[in-house]
């Protein structure tokens, strides 16, 4: 396996656990009704963004765009984190 294979598969399996934590998020809810709002979806496409960035970063070993990458996906998290704070609220748990 050359170095390039490798590096694709790794984005590869980066792709598939971002996608992966989207299901299981929507997996949460098992009566279907929607019980996310506008932060916790932007907090999780923000952080897929990001982690996709950060490992395309890896594979091009384009350090900056690494950087930006893991940046975004924590800013991602964190909005993620308050939508997720503010639908525990709203729900009184």
């Amino acid at each position: 396996m050359n170095i390039i294979e490798i590096k694709l598969t790794g984005l590869l399996a980066g792709l598939v656990l971002v996608c992966g934590s989207f299901s299981a998020f929507s997996a949460e809810n098992p009566n279907d009704t929607p019980v996310v709002n506008k932060d916790q979806v932007n907090g999780r496409v923000d952080e897929a963004k990001g982690a996709i960035k950060e490992i395309t970063g890896k594979v091009l070993d384009d350090k900056g765009m690494e950087i930006q990458g893991n940046i975004q996906k924590n800013v991602g998290k964190a909005q993620a984190g308050y939508g997720d704070i503010k639908q525990d609220i709203k729900e009184g748990k």
